[in-house]
């Protein structure tokens, strides 16, 4: 099964939908499986995008370019 490559301007609007689902009570683990990815690669976006508005998607790649 091959991999998955998400983008940033992906994975920022799935946070919004992580705590949406989180809101109504659903359980990390539960959310990660409804989404298709794993706990640790939740985990790991939420460390380095977590803190992020969809419009600083823009600068982010401007700075690592």
């Amino acid at each position: 099964m091959p991999q998955k490559r998400y983008g940033v301007d992906q994975i920022i609007p799935m946070f919004r939908r992580v705590d949406v689902e989180l809101g109504k009570g659903k359980k990390t683990p539960e959310v990660c499986r409804l989404l298709g990815i794993s706990n640790k690669t939740y985990y790991r976006w939420r460390q380095k995008y977590g803190g992020m508005a969809p419009g600083m998607t823009k600068e982010l790649k401007a700075l690592q370019e």
